[in-house]
């Protein structure tokens, strides 16, 4: 994967003024998941920054806007961190994440404009959708963008939808998709595998007593597919940014009734890896469903389905026997 978008936090205690050092094409939106039609949208915003010499920038906010103004938060499909490295990946150079607060809600569509878009991000080409609406109460439209744009220096291009036989690519249809736990059609949204990541945790380590010790990861930020047994590609997420692929495994995401039950939780057990991963965070590509969760009659019964479970994510993963 190639470098991570600078990462830049915008909040209400950010100075008026220049935020970007250069003129930028600046994307505008929420890019979760960061699927094919993001993608398709990113590449072209690349292309027209480097044929015109500006910089290609990614205008997003955080948290959800539907936190503050909406009903209800839509499941994550991906983190922050996660967009700068998917975004960057494609070319882009910047994205700016602008908190999503009260005060930044009650902005007018003219201050939006003038304060974010052109003063502080220095947008010349300002990239958006087809119903992208801004500003306090989605008063503006673009209409006014086009207006505001004519008035401050920038263009404004709105973004076809990239689809394919089953509709257009959307975060909704990702969604939907992860919460089915079909994650062949997610891929197909996405481009990829969905993902889930967090930090190796202290689990109640029963695995261990049936020489199956798995890799607890929490929290979890992503949507979590139904409870169920999966064939996972597995990357440990290193500080600097790099990333280590390790063995594939076999992820359990449920409440174990076999042990007990208790809080949902995501384990892994890795693969032919025998080492420490205690406070290490990990990258989880949910690559197939191989079964449901379910209730065994004891610890024998559970280690051989483990052991059927570990066979069958080797054979889908194409890792040898």
């Amino acid at each position: 994967m190639s470098a991570r978008a600078a990462l830049h936090l915008l909040d209400d205690t950010t100075p008026a003024g220049p935020v970007a050092a250069e003129d930028s094409v600046l994307v505008v939106g929420n890019f979760d998941g960061v699927h094919l039609g993001h993608q398709a949208v990113l590449v072209q915003a690349v292309e027209t920054a480097r044929a015109r010499g500006l910089v290609p920038s990614v205008l997003t906010f955080h948290p959800h806007p539907a936190a503050v103004v909406g009903s209800g938060v839509p499941p994550v499909l991906t983190t922050v961190e996660d967009r700068a490295d998917l975004m960057g990946a494609l070319g882009v150079e910047r994205l700016y994440v602008r908190a999503f607060t009260a005060e930044f809600a009650r902005w007018e569509p003219e201050k939006f404009a003038r304060t974010l878009v052109a003063e502080s991000l220095r947008a010349r080409v300002v990239v958006v959708g087809q119903n992208f609406r801004f500003g306090a109460r989605r008063a503006g439209d673009l209409a006014l963008l086009r207006a505001q744009g004519a008035e401050l220096g920038f263009e404004v291009h709105v973004h076809a939808i990239a689809s394919d036989a089953r509709g257009p690519f959307s975060s909704t249809r990702a969604r939907e998709a992860i919460a089915a736990g079909d994650l062949r059609e997610a891929e197909a949204v996405l481009g990829r595998p969905h993902a889930l990541t967090g930090v190796v945790v202290h689990g109640e380590e029963r695995g261990r007593t049936i020489n199956v010790p798995t890799a607890n990861i929490a929290p979890v930020p992503e949507m979590l597919p139904p409870d169920g047994v999966y064939a996972v590609r597995v990357e440990l997420l290193e500080e600097d940014g790099g990333v280590t692929a390790l063995p594939g495994g076999v992820t359990n995401i449920g409440v174990r009734p076999t042990v007990g039950g208790g809080a949902r939780t995501v384990e892994t057990y890795i693969l032919g890896f025998a080492g420490e991963l205690y406070g290490e965070r990990l990258r989880l590509q949910l690559v197939a469903r191989l079964r449901d969760e379910r209730k065994f009659d004891g610890l024998d019964a559970l280690k051989a389905q483990i052991a059927r479970d570990c066979v069958e994510a080797r054979r889908t993963l194409g890792l040898p026997e």
